[in-house]
């Protein structure tokens, strides 16, 4: 029987990113930081454990479409994290993205670019209450 390992590159790579996959995975990174974009929406939660692999997970919710769009959105985010993304993102952090409906109409290119932007990013400081919007 041959070996499945001889099959592969025998390249070990440190991008490997791993899968947020249960909703109180997906809650928590919710009490980190939120970093919004014009295509989506990126929380990031710091697990303090930097010797452990960052994590991933992807949200679209049924409001931006049927389920052949929200596939694709997904799909599409899923590819830029594999490309690009993935050598940003930080050991030992939990990164949720959320999707807007312009995933879909914005090119590839401009995708991956605004999602390692955000990765690599600050939060913006919260505005105070004078200078946000004054309605009487």
């Amino acid at each position: 029987m041959p070996d499945n390992r001889a099959m592969t590159n025998g390249k070990t790579s440190k991008t490997t990113v791993g899968r947020l996959k249960s909703r109180p995975q997906f809650l928590a990174v919710r009490t980190g930081e939120s970093r919004r974009g014009r295509t989506f929406l990126l929380e990031v939660l710091d697990r303090q454990a930097p010797d452990s692999p960052p994590r991933v997970g992807f949200t679209v919710t049924k409001k931006h479409g049927n389920a052949v769009a929200r596939n694709r959105m997904r799909r599409r985010l899923k590819e830029a994290v594999r490309q690009s993304a993935g050598f940003a993102m930080k050991a030992g952090h939990d990164y949720v993205i959320v999707a807007r409906r312009e995933v879909l109409t914005v090119p590839f290119a401009e995708l991956t670019a605004q999602l390692a932007e955000r990765i690599n990013g600050r939060p913006r400081p919260k505005r105070s209450e004078e200078t946000r919007s004054r309605k009487a």
